[in-house]
């Protein structure tokens, strides 16, 4: 009988234990494990430095193309490549036979008409004599008026001769110069001093100036000092400003860098398929000719230096988290214990954390704006959001951005602190490597 009775009671206190630790269970919290995988970064103090990238050609700072102001045949070239010439010196000369021809004929018309004008002129005097006598006869009426009136008719056209031959002299005179000017174009000379880059014309080649004056030499005054002309994109010419220091590399020497400054920043926009850009010339010291003109720089522009600053990463700026994380738990927990749990309590559980989720989304905004700018009468400032890890939960903070250099950016303001983790991404699990959520 008391067997039967401690077997009783050892029944009940097993189903006593049993519910107890059932009960347990079920009341024990269940962490929620988040759908999405999180990329982290934290927050950290370095350097920024902002900089603008272009590509420009490299060019001599003056740069003179020599060319012919009248047609012929090339007889003599002397000068070539790479040679130096001085202002003055001749270079080339065209056959000038055909142009002497013309210079001797136009000299032949010019004194040709001093022949005619001193012609009229002597007319013009006979003509004055011959009305002088026939005034004084006609006072003493010893001639007819009609004779009177062919005196001073012939003299008036007799001055009228002299005055057409003048004309005809000036304009013989007017073609043998313009013969002399052009005989003169057949001497082709230097208009600086510089090096010849170009020569494009051969012995014996015939150029024709008949619509535009044909390039016979590109001269490029001195190559110890040139120019870069950058085109810069119109959402970057707002940092630079004449007097900045630019260095860039060529293909030539893909492991020097060289340096220039910022000389001027052209108004003029040059537009290439709907890209508007602006041309910045950059002076360059080429003391050991290495730079040769035509070359390809690509310049960097370094507007800003920040040192020792809170710098975060450009992807925190642009994630914004999937609504269902706003608010939630995000921590990757496991089931609390490790036994197995009833279908009906975990539904329970489950359906408990949704609700609360629920509530709590609606309680959050769900969108916030990109960026704010703020601008006051000294400055103008941009504020954007940043997602903070904190325990297991995700909190929006907003700060003031400054320089960026494309991978991290200055943190001028906001409740960020060194070691903070920051959220770049949240990606879906089980549904490709390649989707992702939270980014624009």
């Amino acid at each position: 009988m008391r067997r039967r009775g401690g077997i009783a009671v050892g029944l009940a206190t097993a189903l006593g234990l049993s519910g107890g630790w059932v009960a347990l269970d079920c009341t024990r919290p269940s962490a929620h494990k988040s759908p999405y995988k999180l990329e982290k970064a934290k927050v950290e103090r370095g350097d920024v430095t902002g900089r603008v990238t272009a590509t420009g050609t490299m060019s001599a700072l003056v740069t003179v193309q020599v060319g012919s102001q009248v047609s012929g045949r090339i007889a003599e070239l002397y000068a070539d490549f790479g040679q130096r010439v001085k202002r003055g010196q001749v270079i080339a000369k065209l056959d000038q036979r055909m142009f002497e021809a013309q210079a001797e004929q136009g000299r032949a018309n010019r004194e040709a008409a001093v022949g005619d004008l001193a012609k009229a002129r002597a007319q013009a005097e006979e003509a004055d004599r011959k009305l002088q006598r026939a005034q004084s006869l006609a006072e003493q009426d010893l001639i007819a008026k009609a004779d009177l009136d062919a005196a001073v008719t012939a003299a008036k056209a007799a001055r009228a001769a002299v005055a057409s031959a003048t004309g005809n002299q000036s304009q013989a005179t007017a073609s043998y110069h313009q013969a002399k000017v052009n005989l003169g174009y057949t001497t082709i000379v230097s208009p600086i001093n510089g090096i010849v880059i170009s020569r494009n014309v051969d012995v014996g080649q015939t150029v024709a100036a008949s619509l535009q004056a044909p390039t016979l030499f590109t001269i490029a005054e001195d190559l110890g000092k040139m120019q870069v002309h950058a085109a810069v994109s119109e959402a970057d010419v707002g940092r630079l400003e004449p007097g900045l220091t630019a260095t860039f590399v060529v293909d030539a020497y893909p492991d020097r860098k060289f340096k220039g400054v910022i000389r001027q920043i052209r108004d003029a926009p040059q537009t290439l398929q709907n890209v508007v850009t602006y041309d910045a010339v950059v002076d360059v010291d080429n003391s050991d000719l290495r730079l040769k003109p035509g070359m390809t720089a690509n310049v960097t522009f370094v507007y800003a230096e920040r040192k020792g600053v809170l710098r975060i990463p450009s992807a925190a700026l642009r994630f914004r988290p999937p609504e269902e994380l706003v608010g939630a738990n995000v921590g990757g927990g496991g089931d609390g214990g490790g036994g197995k749990k009833k279908k009906k309590h975990k539904e329970k559980l489950e359906g408990a954390a949704v609700a609360a989720t629920a509530a709590t989304s609606a309680s959050t905004p769900t969108s916030t704006p990109t960026s704010t700018t703020t601008t006051t009468s000294a400055s103008a400032s941009v504020t954007k959001s940043v997602w903070v890890l904190e325990g297991e939960r995700l909190k929006e903070v907003r700060v003031e951005i400054g320089v960026s250099d494309g991978s991290k950016v200055e943190v001028k303001n906001g409740a960020l602190a060194e070691g903070d983790v920051l959220v770049t991404d949240a990606v879906a699990k089980g549904e490709g490597s390649g989707k992702k959520k939270g980014l624009f």
